[in-house]
């Protein structure tokens, strides 16, 4: 992959505006680990979800997220799912999520034939463009 395709995909600054809202924000737990999820009850949640207080994302509703048990709290990735039945894509942040649950989240997210989902691991390339040269 060429720098420039790199530095537009995944670039620092991008994570370090998620983690401002991430830090200025509230999680609220929605769903705890172990809950059926409302509507496919054979699906169980392996990690707490729930949603930052006081943020948005396009369509108004609030930033989603899957909470792990890490004990450093940070975004080490976020999850872009697809929806046939919803007629939606959505991105949640992965907060403290172990490599372990991390997987289990994947399964958990791709376990429907409505729903399919990709991950994006946290990058840390600083963009061309951002250099004081």
């Amino acid at each position: 992959m060429k720098q420039k395709e790199r530095e537009l995909e995944n670039n620092v600054y991008f994570w370090q505006k998620l983690d401002t809202l991430y830090l200025s924000s509230q999680f609220y737990l929605d769903r705890p680990l172990g809950t059926a999820h409302r509507e496919f009850t054979n699906l169980v949640y392996p990690v707490d979800y729930g949603y930052l207080k006081d943020t948005f994302s396009d369509d108004m509703a609030p930033i989603y997220c899957y909470m792990g048990t890490a004990k450093e709290k940070d975004i080490k990735a976020i999850i872009v799912s697809a929806d046939i039945l919803k007629k939606d894509c959505v991105a949640k942040l992965l907060i403290g999520c172990t490599e372990d649950e991390t997987k289990l989240i994947l399964k958990f997210i791709n376990s429907t034939e409505f729903q399919k989902a990709i991950l994006i691991r946290r990058g840390n390339e600083t963009p061309v463009w951002a250099s004081s040269e």
